[in-house]
């Protein structure tokens, strides 16, 4: 057996065990999905303050934002926060919360935070807005505008927290994907993630869907010490759980659904800024994804390698191929898994995911490359655009404003 050979073989069966690995952890999810759905829904319903940055508008924003006006939870205000008062979200948004008959004065508000000079402006935001949060309030909870909770995404999100060992709750976005490659290419990479969280504690919370204890926000001094220069809402809050010796869960109930389509570069932009903001603020996640990435991008690259190679019996170049097959039939499995989860989660969604479902598990071959080229390029920069705002991320405490508007 030759020199070559034996590496592939040796980097083949790492590779195998990471494939088999991964596949299991996506029967894993979905059978916590599917157990989670099936639990009768919590009488946990303490007085939630829900907080929501809001930056422009775009299709779909009125139902985005009604969906979180129209919860089924008996005690929460929901605070709207943009930068300006002259983004065209404000009077869209004034509007909607005041419109007669659509919802109480007491249910809704809009809050001008101004523009950022320590922190992200999502971040400072936030802070803006916990500024008028009401004394009385025992949960925080935080989310996206951009997505489109179901009615009883609120009460599924505070229901963890009854088990007072739970610090965090946490839910996740979920993209559909639609009639363009790029919003299912996005659907395909951003699901991906989706998956990796269990039934077990999670390594982090999504900012677009968390929730705490006002105690404990205060107890963690998140606002003091971990927010007061960061971009990283929902990360700095996973460092300020791990350092107090507190927990997140997950919680499947509170997959958002969301769509979105782009150009493929501002897609990489993207998807380059979620993989920089990990390396800076989760560096062992970052390094865990890079290796993995890097073993599956060098052994198919090998084993290409030596198929069009000369001098390598046939019967060994069958045996090559067959395993590169192999390992792509089990990306493209777990893709297919994600088709699954999104028909059971989202039935609403059941007709145009006959459609375009596939693509979950059709373009999971492309994804280890995107995440590669993703992983890669934070090696190199810590520099993001964000909301048309350029940031340098010095370290996981401290963030430069470097720029304003267009590069």
């Amino acid at each position: 057996m030759s020199g070559p050979l034996q590496i592939f073989i040796f980097l083949g069966i790492l590779l195998l065990v990471q494939s088999v690995a991964s596949l299991r952890d996506g029967f894993r999810f979905l059978r916590y999905v599917r157990v989670s759905r099936n639990r009768q829904p919590s009488d946990y319903v303490p007085r939630v303050a829900v907080t929501i940055p809001v930056k422009g508008t775009g299709p779909g924003f009125e139902a985005k934002i009604l969906a979180f006006l129209r919860q089924d939870y008996p005690q929460y205000h929901v605070t709207f926060v943009v930068d300006d008062k002259k983004d065209p979200a404000f009077s869209k948004l004034n509007a909607l919360v005041t419109k007669l008959g659509l919802i109480s004065p007491e249910r809704a508000s809009v809050v001008i935070a101004g523009a950022c000079e320590t922190n992200g402006q999502k971040v400072h935001n936030l802070l803006q807005a916990l500024k008028t949060v009401d004394p009385e309030t025992e949960v925080l909870v935080f989310a996206d505008a951009d997505a489109t909770p179901n009615p009883s995404w609120l009460r599924s999100l505070v229901a963890p927290l009854a088990n007072p060992e739970t610090t965090v709750s946490t839910g996740f976005r979920w993209y559909l994907p639609d009639s363009t490659f790029v919003s299912q290419l996005r659907a395909a990479w951003d699901t991906s993630i989706a998956t990796l969280f269990g039934e077990d504690d999670a390594s982090f919370p999504w900012g677009g869907s968390m929730a705490l204890r006002a105690r404990d926000f205060e107890r963690l001094q998140v606002a003091e010490r971990y927010w007061a220069s960061t971009v990283s809402d929902d990360y700095s809050l996973a460092r300020a759980v791990r350092d107090g010796g507190g927990r997140i869960r997950f919680q499947p109930r509170c997959l958002v659904l969301s769509r979105e389509d782009s150009s493929f570069a501002e897609f990489l932009r993207w998807t380059n800024r979620q993989i920089i903001i990990t390396r800076v603020y989760a560096p062992r996640l970052w390094r865990l994804g890079l290796a993995a990435h890097l073993l599956y991008a060098s052994t198919l690259i090998f084993g290409v390698v030596l198929l069009f190679g000369s001098g390598m019996p046939k019967p060994e170049k069958f045996g090559i191929l067959a395993f590169l097959a192999l390992i792509v039939a089990l990306g493209m499995a777990k893709g297919r898994i994600r088709s699954i989860v999104a028909r059971e989660t989202f039935p609403e969604e059941r007709e145009f995911l006959a459609k375009y479902g596939s693509r979950y598990w059709q373009l999971a071959p492309l994804v280890p490359w995107v995440m590669l080229w993703n992983f890669v390029v934070a090696g190199f920069t810590r520099r993001i655009e964000w909301c048309g705002i350029r940031y340098h991320l010095r370290s996981d405490h401290e963030v430069e404003v470097i720029g304003r508007g267009p590069v």
